[in-house]
C-alpha cells in the first residue's frame, strides 16, 4: 500500500481530506478514479473547486497538475461543470 503523499500533487491537505472519504492509498485513488474520488470530495467538502480534479488526474497519470493535455483538462472542466 502505497501513501498518498508521494503522488504527485497530494499535499498534506488533499490527503487529510481524501482519508476521511477513505481513499487511503494511492492504489485507492487509481481503482476509484479522479472524477468519482472529486465527487466523493465535493459531497463531504463543498469548497472542493476544479483545481483539485486536475491535481487527482494528474497523481493518477504522475504528471503535475498543470502539465494536462488541454484536451483532459477541457474533459475535466466539462465534468466538473455538470456538478456545480
Amino acid at each position: 500500500m502505497t501513501k498518498l503523499s508521494t503522488m504527485k500533487n497530494i499535499g498534506k491537505e488533499l490527503e487529510r481530506k481524501l482519508k476521511i472519504i477513505n481513499i487511503n492509498s494511492s492504489e485507492d485513488l487509481i481503482q476509484v478514479g479522479s472524477k468519482e474520488t472529486f465527487l466523493r470530495l465535493k459531497m463531504r467538502f463543498p469548497e472542493v473547486c476544479l483545481v483539485h480534479l486536475y491535481a487527482l488526474e494528474g497523481a493518477i497519470i504522475d504528471t503535475e497538475f498543470n502539465k494536462l493535455s488541454e484536451a483532459a483538462k477541457k474533459d475535466l472542466k466539462d465534468f466538473s461543470d455538470e456538478w456545480k
